[in-house]
């Protein structure tokens, strides 16, 4: 099954209606998040260049078409208009690791309108969840305080290609490893991992696990000492080092239990044995709001290893992300739904030093000093430069996180700067508003406006 099939049926039946229709001309749809979830300060773009590796390949084969034509059970020959599409349009986005907030465009593409069509439920999946994930990353890393954190989410993610896009996330978030193997030799990423407790339960006792491991590995090795009792773990392990003359570079594990507590044990029985270069790692369910806690606490430990709570976004697993259509063959449009409101026109996002957003139409002129955050990365279905590396983006992120206030930062009750829209884009919207309320009978919104 390719990429392109990746897709909602609807996307196809669109699709091959505007061909058949003739309709050929320019579409432009905007990519967004309406609202930001609770608990959440700001968001981090995440999942542009996957996107932008699909369209680059986008192209409907034959194969595709017949497999469109079994979903609808028709004849492939009735969808031959679709055969040998390929992607030819221009996409501008916010480069990944930028800090983007509610009705900013995260991109924009516009292309012919049946190629932009086809594209959008790829495009959704991609940036919706890699944006949510690199967001809980990023406040994990925040309450982690310098402490470095490992991605251990893989075996609780929503798929293995969840786990992949988790661990690529995580380092643009500036995660030090990765439990992923596959994830860590795709994208040149630190592979950490210790032992199982299965590991532990198959030996007669801890201390012929832990003898075993370490002769299995000549290097730092990690273990994990809370199968039956921590702290007798942590004196079997610290002996263990002891006999075979490791301590820096090694470290003991604590996967349960009172983690700040056992930590402040673990750390006076570990310096008492004579290993104070033996570091500490938790793990266990811990997300930002426990590492938050166990930093402030002064618990002494030394890495954390997040998992299936990041790796999920536990607290909030979804965005709510819209592909709107905003313009086609150069007349803006919009949609008036009650609460769904869009504002019509291809847009352009000013970050402005010391105030919020300015999101504008994409022909107004910046203001003073403003940054423009979308950037043309695609014309004509190809790459305008190089792909974006991860360490590009974790540098985007480190620059944009130093310039928000203290309040969208905090991990409890954070507040999000709202983006201001310009002055042309509420006209534009309001004049477009009543033009359609008049053309279509509707009653026209007052509020609401989504951007």
């Amino acid at each position: 099954m390719s990429d392109v099939t990746t897709t909602d049926l609807y996307e196809v039946t669109m699709a091959l209606s505007y061909l058949q229709e003739g309709m050929d001309r320019p579409a432009t749809f905007s990519l967004f998040v309406r609202d930001l979830p609770p608990e959440r300060g700001f968001l981090v773009s995440a999942g542009i260049e996957p996107a932008l590796d699909f369209l680059g390949a986008f192209h409907v084969t034959s194969a595709d078409v017949h497999d469109f034509a079994e979903a609808l059970g028709r004849p492939p020959e009735d969808l031959a208009a679709l055969h040998g599409l390929r992607f030819s349009g221009e996409v501008r986005a916010v480069p990944e690791g930028r800090v983007v907030f509610s009705g900013e465009p995260l991109l924009e593409v516009t292309a012919p309108i049946a190629q932009a069509q086809l594209v959008e439920t790829f495009l959704l999946n991609q940036v919706s969840h890699q944006t949510s994930v690199a967001s809980k990353a990023t406040r994990c890393v925040l309450a982690a305080a310098g402490h470095p954190l490992i991605d251990f989410s893989l075996r609780r993610t929503h798929g293995v290609s969840a786990g992949l896009q988790a661990a690529r996330v995580g380092a643009i978030a500036g995660f030090a490893g990765t439990s992923d193997v596959a994830a860590a030799v795709q994208w040149g990423l630190s592979a950490s991992g210790t032992m199982a407790h299965s590991y532990i339960e198959a030996f007669t006792d801890e201390e012929s696990a832990f003898r075993a491991f370490a002769r299995a590995h000549s290097g730092p090795v990690t273990f994990l000492v809370d199968t039956y009792d921590t702290l007798r773990g942590v004196q079997t392990a610290a002996r263990v080092l002891r006999d075979i003359g490791r301590g820096p570079g090694c470290a003991v594990r604590l996967d349960s239990g009172d983690l700040g507590e056992l930590s402040c044990r673990t750390r006076q029985a570990l310096d008492a044995a004579g290993l104070p270069d033996v570091r500490i790692i938790a793990s266990g369910g811990l997300d930002e709001y426990r590492v938050d806690d166990l930093v402030r606490s002064g618990a002494p430990i030394d890495v954390y290893a997040v998992g299936t709570r990041v790796g999920t976004s536990a607290d909030a697993p979804y965005l709510d992300s819209a592909y709107k259509l905003v313009e086609y063959d150069g007349r803006p449009v919009m949609k008036l739904s009650s609460a769904k409101v869009t504002a019509p026109g291809r847009k352009q996002i000013h970050r402005r030093p010391g105030r919020p957003d300015l999101v504008a139409l994409c022909e107004e002129p910046a203001p003073d000093g403003a940054e423009p955050l979308l950037r043309t990365v695609m014309r004509e279905g190809r790459r305008t430069g190089p792909p974006d590396t991860l360490a590009e983006a974790h540098a985007r992120l480190v620059g944009d996180l130093a310039t928000l206030p203290e309040a969208a930062l905090r991990v409890r009750s954070p507040v999000p700067p709202v983006p201001e829209l310009s002055a042309r884009l509420v006209r534009a919207t309001a004049a477009l508003r009543e033009r359609l309320a008049v053309r279509t009978g509707a009653t026209a919104p007052t509020a609401g406006t989504s951007r």
